[in-house]
């Protein structure tokens, strides 16, 4: 079993839970969105593990614009993953890195990806947890597969063929026993300049008897992405959330990101609590993120853009991670 754990440690997108039979999660979270804008869903695969040892399988489907959820529960057995590769099966359903394949009751077909953008992964940080990924005690492992991709193929979903062609995806994944009891997250991958995405979050870290407040922010930026986390020697300036706005405010040593976020309406999704998906976060899909980056070096500013069908979730106690 060990073997299998290493090889997960250093690839973030492998099944991480061998062995774990209690007070377990883990989760595959892929967001595509068609080329005219006027579908995009939200696709998680994933297990759940209780503290009492009972196990399911599950698959949720968020439609970010109709703002509906579906939950799809699995018996545990029908839940497959690779150790020596990444691919996770569900019943008939199938998720790789380069492809999505779904035959639910209601979602059926195939999405293929191309020329995915990977977090950097060394041996020394593994993906965008860095040197915390090999912390073993982490409430929440975080992991971006792909921060922009290519789609193409086509779902039938409740009916209406959904032609994917030219559309653009975001892939990431979660494990641990439970989601952060705050945090801000954001995604978008659609600004007025093609090729840019965006990755930020702000959460409350448990750690050693106290907490810290811990982030992460991703700009992918003339083929580049421009990293803000909190093992880097980033700094968090500012993260406060209202109602309708929120605002975080993140800068290294080269670059200062201010991102304003104007929250949409949300759907409600099933969010892990030691390890069983009992919580209820709420996530908007139709979200808009100003993002302006300022070189520090000479004061310009080297990208100013709002991003549209921007994935929003703000949950919890956010005075915990609130810094004004």
């Amino acid at each position: 079993m060990w073997h299998k754990k290493m090889k997960a440690l250093f690839h973030p997108e492998r099944y991480h839970g061998w062995g774990k039979n209690r007070k377990y999660f883990e989760g595959w979270y892929y967001k595509v969105i068609t080329a005219d804008e006027k579908s995009a869903f939200a696709f998680i695969p994933g297990i759940a593990m209780d503290a009492q040892g009972s196990k399911q399988a599950f698959i949720q489907v968020l439609d970010g614009i109709k703002q509906t959820s579906d939950y799809i529960r699995f018996p545990v057995e029908d839940f497959n993953s690779g150790a020596n590769y990444f691919t996770t099966t569900i019943g008939n359903n199938s998720f790789a890195l380069d492809k999505m394949l779904l035959d639910l009751e209601n979602v059926r077909g195939e999405l293929y990806f191309a020329n995915p953008v990977p977090w950097p992964n060394h041996w020394y940080s593994p993906g965008i947890m860095g040197p915390y990924a090999f912390v073993p005690f982490m409430e929440c492992y975080h992991g971006v597969l792909s921060m922009n991709h290519e789609i193409r193929g086509s779902l039938n979903i409740d009916g209406r063929d959904i032609n994917f062609n030219g559309g653009r995806g975001y892939t990431e994944k979660d494990w641990g026993h439970s989601f952060p009891s705050a945090y801000i997250w954001m995604q978008t991958n659609h600004f007025s300049q093609q090729g840019v995405s965006l990755k930020a979050s702000v959460a409350k870290i448990p750690w050693l008897g106290s907490s810290f407040v811990g982030f992460i922010a991703g700009l992918y930026y003339n083929q580049e992405i421009i990293q803000f986390t909190t093992y880097n020697g980033s700094r968090l300036v500012r993260s406060v959330a209202g109602v309708d706005v929120a605002e975080v405010v993140m800068e290294n040593k080269n670059y200062l990101l201010e991102i304003v976020v104007h929250r949409n309406k949300a759907t409600e999704l099933a969010s892990p609590v030691s390890g069983f998906m009992d919580g209820r976060i709420s996530e908007s899909m139709t979200s808009t993120l100003d993002v302006k980056l300022t070189d520090k070096q000479n004061g310009k500013i080297a990208f100013n853009d709002t991003g549209r069908n921007a994935a929003v979730e703000i949950a919890g106690k956010i005075d915990e991670i609130t810094i004004d």
